[in-house]
């Protein structure tokens, strides 16, 4: 799974790398975690970052909660399961990091660990979108374009989820799925190509690019978010 990432990437290079612009750039983040607000790139809106809520929300669930068990998407399922079926088919989204977070388990601990590329620069996990209005929980909103006074109400709460695969090599001795993380040229398939070209595109990306290193157990809780998080920790001292 994924359940935490980070992104402290400079604002700038961020919209260089993914060609969006932020409308207010966000500051570094060493631990986004499901339920806080944190920057996508959708299909409807390619050219600009918006700000999402991590735990995706079935347009037809009854209230927010319905999101706090969805913050994945398993890759092999996205076309059966109502939660994500309607998203995977009309509303995708890139999701930039520049590494994650997994646990491992070690007698009666566990052990966090970051995961990220050998140069620690950004990737975008495919993720899914949705819009919840609780007025269409029971029937549906019928088409998600952009514009109109939907887009203005308080009450609508726009959401994602991260996709998820079977780990690659790195990954697999800290945890038995990973995000699918996209490369570059695959980016636009993503977010506007059929079912099938995405479906493509759902594999464990190459281990031979990425590394691991255990962390502080600070990161454990949202509430710490400091450079120290991605630092390496002794075994002794985590």
């Amino acid at each position: 799974m994924c359940g935490r990432y980070t992104l402290f990437t400079p604002a700038d290079e961020l919209e260089a790398r993914f060609d969006a612009t932020f409308a207010e750039p966000p500051g570094p983040r060493y631990n986004c975690a499901p339920g806080q607000s944190l920057p996508v790139v959708r299909n409807d809106a390619p050219d600009t970052f918006r700000r999402l809520k991590w735990g995706l929300i079935p347009s037809w669930a009854d209230d927010e909660s319905a999101g706090n068990d969805r913050i994945n998407a398993r890759a092999e399922t996205l076309s059966e399961k109502a939660s994500f079926s309607e998203a995977y088919e009309r509303r995708r989204c890139l999701v930039p990091a520049d590494g994650f977070y997994e646990w491992v388990q070690e007698g009666e601990t566990k052990r966090p660990y970051r995961v990220a590329l050998d140069d620690d620069r950004p990737f975008a996990m495919a993720g899914l979108w949705e819009r919840w209005e609780p007025s269409h929980a029971q029937t549906g909103l019928g088409d998600f374009g952009g514009g109109g006074a939907a887009d203005t109400d308080p009450e609508a709460v726009e959401s994602f989820a991260i996709v998820t695969t079977e780990p690659n090599d790195v990954v697999a001795d800290l945890h038995h799925r990973m995000a699918v993380v996209l490369d570059p040229d695959e980016e636009e398939t993503w977010l506007h190509g059929s079912t099938d070209e995405a479906a493509a595109l759902l594999d464990p990306h190459p281990g031979d690019e990425w590394t691991a290193h255990p962390v502080s157990t600070r990161v454990n809780s949202p509430a710490n978010d400091d450079p120290s998080l991605i630092e390496p920790a002794e075994s002794d001292s985590i």
